[in-house]
């Protein structure tokens, strides 16, 4: 089985001044889960070569087992370092897409038209695509066949509201998920902020936050073996 990880290639926190990118746990959780299951991974993002890491994401509280295992992990360091240009990618090389998130997303991935094309491609090829935290942003603005929004009707979820409040960043985000999915029609609900909760509908798979990023992983693992 292969599947395509996608991350952000956006490296500025809005206005502030600061740093974002891609969230670590969410990369680095769905990566062995996939890896340890024997899948064959390959990183792109739309500008590829290194992505930009939220600096927020390597903080102490932040770590988990397997922002620690990557860490030390010196070959998959080498390899995201190597990310390929996402204009370079064809959905017919994959079995299924995982994008992580970290607020870079809200910007670049959302708007990108290759991204919006390539899930597009995946879903209408009856393959899976996995979500987490603020990557479903990425679906915005993808739509089906008829031209209705991909999110329409379907029960999907990402970072809440509230939690995004939490880390107080609602007036810096360029859209507040929850808001953004609810004026497409799409069914948002979550679960307890910080929590792991995944929604699937279909071959869609979305996770609210950091803490989903493993169960996502799971759930899409689950679905491609159901696929096989």
């Amino acid at each position: 089985m292969k599947v395509l990880i996608v991350l952000t290639s956006h490296s500025q926190l809005g206005n502030t001044g600061k740093k974002t990118g891609f969230w670590i746990e969410e990369f680095a959780a769905p990566y062995y889960v996939l890896a340890d299951a024997g899948v064959n991974l390959t990183i792109a993002s739309p500008k590829g070569g290194q992505p930009p890491i939220d600096p927020k994401s390597d903080e102490p509280d932040a770590q988990t087992d397997a922002t620690k295992r990557f860490k030390n992990d010196t070959d998959l360091k080498e390899k995201l370092s190597q990310s390929v240009k996402l204009s370079e990618i064809n959905e017919k090389d994959f079995d299924a897409v995982f994008y992580p998130g970290g607020h870079g997303p809200l910007w670049d991935l959302a708007n990108d038209e290759k991204s919006i094309t390539l899930i597009q491609e995946f879903l209408s090829s009856n393959k899976p695509v996995a979500m987490v935290c603020h990557a479903p942003g990425a679906l915005i603005k993808v739509k089906n066949a008829d031209g209705s929004p991909l999110v329409e009707g379907k029960a999907v979820t990402g970072f809440s509201n509230s939690e995004e409040e939490a880390v107080e960043l609602t007036d810096v985000v360029p859209f507040l998920l929850e808001d953004e999915f609810k004026k497409l029609g799409g069914n948002y609900s979550k679960g307890p902020d910080w929590g792991s909760y995944v929604k699937k509908d279909g071959l869609l798979i979305t996770g609210q936050n950091p803490g989903s990023s493993e169960e996502a992983a799971n759930v899409l693992l689950k679905v491609l073996k159901e696929l096989k």
